[in-house]
């Protein structure tokens, strides 16, 4: 998971509320359009992994949509697992799990004991370096039950190709940083899980153009 510091202010904005929760402009943004992109994909019954919760503004939003499904926040940044556990506890949902500890970036977490019938994160592989991606998606196709999904939103590429000027400066921006971070390539993000096995579905295009894309696992 990323640990890189003196991010551009665009990359990731939570600003402190009330009772210990962070705050995310764009999680209130996005939160909206990414459930009704999701409801094809979310099981009816089951258990979905969210990587990189952030602040808890998604997991909360989705439990809520999402009522018969059991939901597990993950996070590998200690003040954004209290800022999850304060929604958590705010919203005294039953089917959200507590916050764990999990660096998705890191080998071997993809065997788990229970596997995910879901595994979707949002606004994470512009922040982490290319060989971190395919290592998270690697082990996610691992954990993925036979009918599972996995499902990635962010900004991205079109095959390399940056599609407006605001992309192509905060990519920029980005990389100044650290160079091996920054926008990927949808295609090449797409072949990764197939090399893991899974299958990609079509892109769905979400708004400020940013991707969904998601992948079930080969049969």
């Amino acid at each position: 998971m990323p640990r890189r510091l003196n991010l551009p202010d665009s990359a990731s904005v939570a600003t402190p509320d009330n009772g210990g929760k962070l705050f995310a402009p764009s999680a209130a943004r996005n939160t909206e359009p990414l459930i009704k992109a999701l409801a094809d994909f979310v099981p009816a019954h089951g258990h979905a992994l969210e990587i990189a919760s952030g602040t808890g503004q998604h997991i909360i939003s989705y439990a809520t949509a999402f009522p018969h499904v059991t939901w597990q926040p993950t996070e590998v940044a200690e003040n954004r697992i209290a800022s999850i556990s304060a929604y958590i506890s705010e919203a005294g949902l039953p089917n959200v799990q507590s916050p764990i500890l999990l660096d998705a970036t890191a080998p071997g977490w993809g065997n788990l004991s229970d596997p995910a019938d879901l595994i979707l994160l949002s606004n994470l592989l512009h922040l982490i370096s290319q060989s971190e991606a395919e290592v998270l998606i690697a082990e996610a196709a691992k954990a993925l039950t036979p009918d599972g999904c996995l499902a990635i939103y962010g900004p991205f590429s079109r095959n390399g190709v940056l599609v407006s000027e605001g992309d192509v400066e905060f990519d920029q921006n980005l990389r100044a940083q650290d160079p091996e971070i920054g926008y990927k390539s949808d295609v090449a993000i797409q072949t990764v899980g197939s090399a893991y096995g899974l299958t990609p579905n079509k892109a769905i295009e979400m708004p400020a153009n940013n991707l969904l894309l998601t992948w079930r696992p080969s049969t």
